[in-house]
């Protein structure tokens, strides 16, 4: 029984393979897509092992339906790819095969070993390298958390269960495998996946998986800015981003990952601004509609571009070439942190720098902003603007109207035209002729 609880509390391999039979966990064959059955059936009968694997299989046990399917085999990539008419092996730190069949691209890995005591590590104890294929408990102790290590065998329709996973599935929490402070050091990123999937899945964190977050989150910032952006981008886009900010905040994790976005929360436009951003967010990628990165990081940015913008405006310098300084600022400040694609910084700027146009409805100004490439983006963040009480509802309600108008009711619709391009249309006229009575300049 001693034993069994230091094997528990470290993370150690159980004695016994626990197999849970179909009458007790619920999943049959036909539950999996076509692909994914056959890739196994294919796997077997060539004589290896065939096991549909991590976020399908717990998805599939909370009754949701697996975006993709992975397979964990004890083939060698070289011994899977031949069995397959269109596969096709990846990665360099670790091959995969990605087997194409009936539409589906099914990945196939092999088992993978994890000994936290020969894998090369940082000074910090992240692992930097620890990709060599090993046994099936191996691959099951080395994966992130309970609720992913389990593995369906189609052929018995049985559950293999190493770590608990389906016990936390049913009391809906999420745990780590092994000691979770070691964990997070060996890939901080697991905190931010942590509360990513947490939120996702309606689960609640472990009380000793929650624990070490606050006070680890500065190992965040040694993590590589392009896998940071790729995770927070997952967040974002998983369809619960709100509740992932919750709990970001709750576990002091955002500080690491949008340095601002706490100064943003603080500030009351700023968190009414965020918070609807993100509900439309997540209403979109549950409706399966198109969901714009650009769009969602610069409504997340928006209120330090605009905190930046006033203050230069307040000491005397122009609106446009302000904006331009400010959107400097906040970008460069991100991009410490996270590796916004210039893609979508583009588009940012794009986003950002048309709110002030909007302002400008006379004369051939507004026709201009109408016929701009990013006209339809630019004005869904002026209707949040609105929404947030940012900006008079009004200027959104005309611009709503006058882009679905008629000519003869969009010409009623200018305002007079008047500023400062008006008056130096009437100074460079008043210049262009010589005072009377003086000759004109040779």
């Amino acid at each position: 029984m001693i034993k069994r609880f230091i094997r528990r509390v470290f993370g150690l391999p159980a004695d016994v393979t626990v197999r849970v039979p179909r009458a007790k966990h619920g999943i049959g064959r036909e539950s999996l897509s076509p692909a994914a059955a056959k890739v196994c059936a294919i796997l077997r009968d060539a004589g290896y092992e065939g096991y549909v694997v991590g976020g399908a299989v717990r998805d599939l046990l909370l009754g949701i339906a697996p975006e993709d399917y992975d397979i964990a085999t004890d083939a060698r990539p070289e011994q899977v790819k031949p069995l397959f008419r269109r596969a096709l092996i990846i990665g360099r730190r670790f091959r995969l095969v990605h087997v194409m069949l009936s539409g589906e691209t099914i990945e196939v890995s092999t088992f993978r070993g994890a000994d936290p005591e020969t894998a090369v590590k940082d000074e910090h104890g992240r692992v930097l390298r620890d990709n060599v294929f090993g046994t099936q408990a191996e691959d099951a102790r080395r994966r992130d958390f309970t609720v992913n290590a389990l593995y369906f065998d189609p052929a018995s329709e049985e559950l293999v269960d190493f770590h608990g996973g389906l016990a936390d599935l049913r009391k809906r929490v999420l745990r780590v495998i092994g000691d979770p402070a070691t964990r997070y050091r060996e890939d901080p990123v697991r905190m931010l996946r942590a509360v990513r999937l947490a939120a996702k899945l309606g689960l609640a964190l472990d009380s000793a998986t929650r624990a070490p977050i606050r006070s680890m989150a500065p190992l965040m910032e040694r993590v590589p800015p392009a896998r940071l952006f790729d995770e927070m981008l997952k967040l974002l886009l998983s369809g619960h981003a709100s509740a992932c900010l919750r709990q970001l905040r709750e576990v002091g994790l955002h500080k690491g990952l949008l340095p601002l976005l706490d100064v943003i929360l603080e500030q009351p436009l700023g968190e009414r601004f965020v918070t609807l951003a993100l509900a439309q967010t997540d209403e979109r990628v549950r409706a399966e509609r198109p969901v714009s990165p650009a769009f969602l990081f610069a409504a997340l940015l928006w209120h330090e571009v605009l905190a930046a913008w006033k203050e230069r405006q307040a000491r005397g310098e122009r609106q446009i070439p302000a904006l331009e300084i400010a959107m400097d600022e906040v970008l460069d400040t991100q991009g410490a942190k996270l590796a916004i694609t210039r893609k979508l910084t583009a588009t940012m700027r794009e986003v950002w720098a048309m709110q002030p146009r909007f302002e400008q409805r006379s004369g051939s100004r507004a026709y201009r902003l109408l016929e701009a490439p990013r006209f339809r983006m630019a004005y869904d963040f002026l209707a949040l603007r609105a929404a947030s009480g940012e900006v008079p509802a009004e200027l959104e309600a005309w611009w709503r109207t006058f882009q679905s108008a008629d000519e003869e009711t969009r010409t009623a619709m200018l305002l007079p035209e008047t500023g400062p391009r008006k008056r130096r249309r009437r100074r460079r006229r008043k210049r262009s002729g010589a005072p009377a009575g003086e000759p004109e300049a040779a």
